[in-house]
């Protein structure tokens, strides 16, 4: 065994749980460490926290008078939780999140220095936007770019550290992150939502969007994953022939939780838990050593920023804990990928799910509202949420083992199928009788019965009812959950803002309010049929059957993110005040270029393992072999053939499969060069999916061909069985 790996199997061998101190009740520590309104209430005067509230509630302005004494009192009890410094806490374009930490200092004379923290330093910094991806929008000497402080979202300590969510804009004013369109979306959604419901409740006068998100990953020990380079540079296994066993016996799937991990998620959910993420849930996948946990429904802005301040702590606490985390939506082949389930739904400041059904048909009129309304949204902008969750990982999870596939369509279940069927077949054209609205209200007002049992999960759906919410499935487990939620709420926004105004052009025409929302409804319901499917997302089948319905079937990253530049995505954007044409065109270039780089990296990787160990490792048992035929030969002389014929039949196949490797490595090496040598950057993005990246499984597949004919002793790297079941 190569003395990395054998190092690597012994440590694993010898590891222990690390338990951390035991916490008697969850409730005592939830959001200790984070600015919210309870503590704002302790520290801030009374006009200061009203102010705050508003600025939350309604996204009302605080004048600087208001900032400083937010500052000051955030400052003393940042201090008073041992902080030191502070940073804006910000999500740029790399999928990550940055922060640059300033110290509460300031000196005021020779060996005299006091705490400082106002409002000016609160509000807005400039940070050094020169190496973050901008798409075009500023020049690389143009370093200035500014974060700005979003009060919606509190202030939180880790560490000694002080953190301020903020959104990140360049100096002309485009947006540089997540979180400014985001916010922009759910202002627009809101509006739009509102002015709906005041069909239904005249009390409702906010729309929230919630988000409940599923995190998926992989633990592995961190002394495997350091003896594999591919998974260090790249977050997935490039080589590495299948185990006899992977996930086909279900026993990890909800199975009791190795020690080990059960330790390292106590120290992670404590965490979290101090830090305001309310996560509830925790079981084992699929996959072996494949894990998920999930907290409660949050508004959409906090519960992004909480998933990515998630994610984090899983890298931090798993290095503690001697592990890694991968994040990857496929980091072994021909096992369940991870993904990270965005549970969406729209609720009233009346406390009504506008995504669950009522008690009365009233309720259920409004449910059925906002639901066609959803899957209208689908149906017309189905490419764009495609476009929204394309990526390179990404394209190696979506249509496999469990993912759904790239073609979108929103699943239902059959009783609302067959609910929205007879609402279809039922409005009557012309003047409605009261006994049609009758009869219809009665059918709608069935509605919660049927859905007590109508439990149906379709897990090959991209985006599924689920009772009281949507499920977008298709949203990658390493993805900022940001991108899918600025186009969704985007999308639904525009769509409630058209429903409104037929709506109100059928009641001006002489239809009474009733009358005009269900004949609206049915006309919904007849031209977004086709994008509902009930079937099984992974079969031939249903990509005819898509095609034959005129539904994209967008199978990769390059394909899918030239929806960006449609005429119609941009006016969408720009008629919502969300993207202007620069800002949608730049973050189209930053997808294409992310794709490249990452099909680049893969690429150098799988020529850098082929050449520089798998291939010395394989000539070095070839060698043995050799010298054993020679030595046959020597003993036996004439007699030596049959005796050496396996030995002789494995040089073969050996030397087979090395040459096939090298002769791939090569020519791909050759298409990168041409590729690299294109200009046009989605040109490129494409000749790297389908001039370089078609190489990938035919190397592995030799690879993991040799993996088997050589000694185990010599095999480089830890193998997958050893990866995936050394507890």
């Amino acid at each position: 065994m190569s003395s990395i790996r054998k190092k690597a199997y012994q440590d694993v061998l010898h590891r222990t749980p690390k338990h951390s101190e035991p916490v008697t009740r969850i409730s005592e520590i939830f959001g200790e460490n984070v600015f919210h309104l309870e503590v704002m209430r302790e520290y801030l005067p009374e006009e200061a926290y009203k102010s705050i509230k508003e600025a939350i509630s309604s996204g009302a302005r605080i004048d600087r008078r208001i900032a400083d004494q937010v500052a000051s009192a955030m400052k003393d009890w940042a201090i008073s939780k041992g902080a030191t410094h502070y940073t804006h806490w910000f999500q740029p374009l790399t999928g990550a999140t940055a922060e640059k930490h300033d110290a509460f200092f300031k000196p005021v004379g020779p060996g005299r220095a006091i705490e400082r923290f106002d409002g000016d330093l609160l509000v807005q910094q400039e940070p050094d936007a020169s190496s973050f991806p901008n798409g075009g929008i500023r020049n690389t000497f143009e370093a200035r770019g500014y974060t700005a402080w979003d009060p919606s979202s509190p202030a939180f300590v880790i560490g000694k550290t002080l953190c301020i969510p903020t959104i990140f804009i360049s100096y002309t004013g485009e947006a540089l992150d997540f979180k400014m369109p985001l916010l922009k979306a759910l202002h627009e959604v809101d509006k739009a939502a509102v002015d709906v419901c005041q069909y239904f409740d005249k009390n409702v006068n906010k729309v929230i969007a919630t988000l409940g998100w599923e995190q998926e990953y992989f633990l592995i020990d961190k002394a495997l994953y350091n003896a594999r380079p591919d998974l260090q540079m790249t977050g997935r296994v490039l080589f590495g022939h299948s185990p006899a066993k992977g996930q086909q016996l279900d026993d990890h799937y909800f199975g009791s939780i190795p020690e080990r991990a059960v330790a390292f998620m106590r120290e992670f959910e404590n965490e979290a838990i101090r830090l305001g993420i309310p996560v509830t849930t925790r079981h084992n996948e699929v996959a072996p050593n494949q894990f998920e946990c999930a907290p409660i429904f949050e508004e959409c802005n906090l519960a992004n920023d909480h998933n990515q301040l998630l994610m984090d702590l899983l890298e931090k606490i798993a290095r503690k804990h001697d592990f890694r985390v991968l994040l990857h939506e496929k980091p072994f082949a021909g096992l369940n990928g991870s993904g990270k389930h965005n549970n969406w739904s729209l609720s009233t400041n009346t406390g009504v799910n506008l995504l669950a059904p009522g008690k009365n048909p009233k309720s259920n009129m409004q449910f059925l509202t906002f639901f066609v309304n959803t899957i209208k949204a689908i149906h017309d902008n189905a490419d764009l949420l495609r476009a929204a969750i394309a990526s390179a990982s990404n394209d190696h999870r979506l249509g496999a083992n469990e993912a759904p596939p790239a073609i979108i369509s929103a699943f239902i279940g059959s009783q609302l199928t067959k609910a929205l069927d007879d609402l279809e077949e039922n409005v009557k054209a012309g003047k409605m009788t009261p006994e049609d609205k009758t009869e219809l209200k009665l059918n709608i007002g069935k509605i919660p019965q049927i859905l007590l049992d109508n439990t149906d999960r379709n897990r090959t759906s991209p985006f599924a009812f689920t009772g009281n919410k949507f499920e977008f499935r298709a949203v990658g487990s390493l993805a900022n959950c940001s991108q899918s939620m600025i186009v969704l709420n985007t999308i639904m926004a525009n769509q409630l803002r058209l429903f409104k105004k037929a709506v109100d052009a059928r009641i001006e025409g002489g239809d009474s309010k009733d009358e005009a929302i269900l004949k609206e409804l049915q006309v919904l319901i007849k031209e977004s049929k086709k994008i509902r499917f009930e079937g099984n997302g992974y079969g031939d089948e249903w990509v005819a059957e898509a095609e034959k319905r005129g539904l994209s079937n967008l199978k990769d990253t390059p394909r899918a993110l030239q929806v960006w530049e449609r005429p119609e995505t941009i006016k969408l954007f720009e008629d919502l005040n969300i993207f202007s044409e620069r800002e949608v065109l730049a973050r189209q270039e930053i997808e294409f270029e992310s794709y490249i780089m990452r099909v680049q990296i893969e690429a150098r990787m799988i020529n850098d393992l082929a050449q520089n160990h798998i291939i010395p490792s394989v000539i070095n048992y070839q060698n043995r072999l050799i010298k054993n035929i020679q030595g046959l030969n020597d003993i036996l002389g004439g007699d030596a053939t049959e005796a050496s014929k396996v030995q002789l039949d494995m040089v073969k196949e050996i030397s087979m499969h090395l040459n096939k490797m090298k002769s791939l490595c090569d020519e791909m090496l050759a298409a990168r060069k041409v590729a690299n040598n294109i200009e046009n950057i989605g040109e490129k993005a494409a000749a790297y999916c389908d001039t370089v990246k078609v190489f990938f499984d035919d190397i592995r597949y030799h690879a993991d061909k040799l993996e088997m004919l050589v000694d185990d002793e010599l095999w480089p790297f830890p193998k997958l069985r050893e990866m995936l079941f050394t507890k």
